[in-house]
């Protein structure tokens, strides 16, 4: 008997008791919780965002649209980026500041490779305000999965309001479930080794995330 067989097997004996008029789990599971804890403005979301993710430890940075090649160009030149990961879709206007070698996201790239590049950019599908929490789901401008994990530093940007969202509840709407998605919660870390806090162990040590609206705005760190 093969595993898949052994599985499938389990599965059907577990179910014996489950009658055949049982609602379907989607009507099965209550959602009448809180979508959101608050009546928050939308300049109140996007605050309570950028606080989170400086509580997390990620770098927060606000500009206009017409500055965002600026920002993202002076990111990677205080950093010593020599070589920037790109994903295919990314918007090339966002780039024309930049000096690093940019090297496509491409599946031929190993991870040792990635390894040795400084930096990437990528956009994001949506960002919950209440957690802090940053999400990728593989679009074209994002890229594969890898590019976020193994580089040292990433700089994500995130469009304001749109892709800011007060909860999960709220994320979750947003997003494909068949999609490879990737939940970001400031940069890389870990309390496990002799509890002491260790950043960079699957991800980036360093994350630096751009809100970019269509309004003038001063950069902020946080």
């Amino acid at each position: 008997m093969s595993s898949r067989e052994r599985i499938l097997g389990r599965v059907q004996r577990a179910l014996t008791d489950v009658r055949e008029d049982d609602p379907p789990y989607e009507q099965a599971v209550r959602r009448d919780y809180l979508r959101e804890h608050g009546d928050r403005s939308v300049e109140q979301i996007v605050d309570l965002l950028a606080e989170n993710l400086a509580d997390y430890r990620a770098i927060v940075h606000r500009c206009a649209e017409s500055e965002l090649a600026a920002v993202i160009g002076r990111l990677l030149s205080e950093r010593g980026a020599g070589t920037l990961v790109v994903p295919p879709g990314l918007e090339p206007s966002w780039l024309t500041a930049v000096d690093a070698e940019q090297i496509t996201d491409r599946a031929e790239n190993t991870p040792h490779e990635l390894d040795q590049v400084d930096s990437v950019v990528t956009a994001c599908a949506v960002a919950a305000a209440e957690t802090g929490t940053i999400v990728l789901d593989g679009s074209p401008d994002q890229g594969r999965r890898r590019i976020t994990l193994v580089p040292d530093h990433h700089i994500c940007v995130v469009r304001v309001p749109d892709q800011v969202v007060s909860s999960v509840p709220q994320a979750l709407q947003r997003l494909d479930p068949t999609r490879p998605l990737t939940w970001i919660s400031g940069p890389s870390a870990t309390s496990d080794i002799e509890l002491d806090r260790v950043e960079g162990v699957h991800g980036p040590r360093t994350l630096e995330v751009v809100l970019v609206s269509d309004q003038p705005s001063a950069d902020v760190n946080s």
